[in-house]
């Protein structure tokens, strides 16, 4: 089944300078196994191909089922010195969690 990531976990973001920091939390053990498997840092490379002019780092942090991504030069500069709406990358985490996996049905979970 092909879902949005928002079916699969949670993220957060902000800046890191001029780039941003987008961490994303899977709702299940099962989920994160697909996770690191799926959602690369080339992955998320192309999904902000139009914003993330830089490298995207990916590190994992096992013991809390996240991934963590650093979107290097994202920002315009980052904080004052950028002209973009959103210079402290809050929206980011949003943003990636539209981004589309294939994933076996059994670990969506339902809307409520």
């Amino acid at each position: 089944m092909r879902v949005p990531l928002s079916k699969l976990a949670y993220a957060r973001s902000g800046d890191k300078g001029d780039g941003s920091n987008v961490g994303v939390v899977a709702y299940s053990p099962e989920i994160y196994t697909v996770l690191k498997r799926e959602l690369t840092a080339d992955r998320v490379k192309q999904h902000f191909k139009e914003i993330c002019f830089g490298p995207v780092d990916r590190y994992e942090a096992d013991n809390l089922l996240a991934l963590n991504f650093i979107l290097h030069d994202s920002l315009g500069g980052g904080g004052s010195e950028s002209l973009k709406t959103d210079a402290q990358g809050k929206t980011h985490g949003l943003g990636l969690l539209y981004l589309e996996l294939d994933v076996p049905d059994e670990l969506v979970i339902p809307a409520n």
